[in-house]
């Protein structure tokens, strides 16, 4: 058993697969692994051909922070966490999340599936889900997300939205390579309910 007081459920899954909806049906604690973006002006960004940013790279994410964010909460069980702005390409700010004594909270996101690993070596790791669905309804509930959010401008979205599409299969089997475990959404709910009692063991 974990010495922490809390662990955590790493939910991942491809943008659009329905992993906030998930996290909020469960009713735990949960921490928003995207807003651990790096700002547009970071140097160490990932380009494109043609010197656009990739945004779904997973260096385009500061990994070290969310562990560093995760393991606080295990521990201490409340952080302060980043506030991201999509649409600005930057953090705006700060929100402090409180686990109010929960013993497992989940951390959702599309890079969640990088820090399984990390989250397991630190004994912290709970759970490890990859959510996955049909591509045609993630990209569908995907793009109307980003327009209803503005998050960014729709040439680019549907630009994004292509090859998320066509990519998705390979996310999720590069997500299940980390240590996820693949579900369709009534099974990822179930295991966020009902975790495991020990840490997911080493692939």
């Amino acid at each position: 058993m974990s010495s922490f007081p809390a662990r955590v459920i790493l939910l991942a899954g491809p943008s659009g697969s329905g992993k906030t909806t998930l996290a909020a049906r469960a009713g735990l604690p949960v921490l928003a692994l995207d807003h651990f973006y790096k700002d547009g002006d970071d140097p160490t960004l990932p380009r494109l051909p043609g010197g656009a940013t990739d945004w779904d790279a997973p260096q385009s994410w500061n990994a070290d922070a969310a562990v560093a964010a995760v393991a606080r909460l295990c521990a201490q069980g409340a952080a302060d966490t980043p506030v991201y702005d999509i649409a600005a390409s930057a953090a705006t700010g700060t929100a402090h999340l409180d686990l109010a004594g929960s013993p497992v909270f989940v951390a959702e996101g599309i890079f969640a599936a990088e820090i399984v690993p990390r989250c397991r070596d630190l004994g912290i790791l709970a759970d490890a889900i990859c959510l996955r669905g049909r591509p045609s309804t993630t990209a569908r509930r995907r793009f109307l997300r980003d327009i209803r959010e503005g998050r960014k401008s729709v040439p680019f979205l549907l630009r994004r939205g292509f090859h998320l599409y066509r990519a998705e299969r390979a996310i999720v089997t590069r997500q299940v390579a980390l240590g996820c475990t693949p579900c369709d959404t009534p099974t990822a709910l179930t295991r966020v309910l009902t975790p495991p009692p020990q840490t997911v063991p080493a692939a």
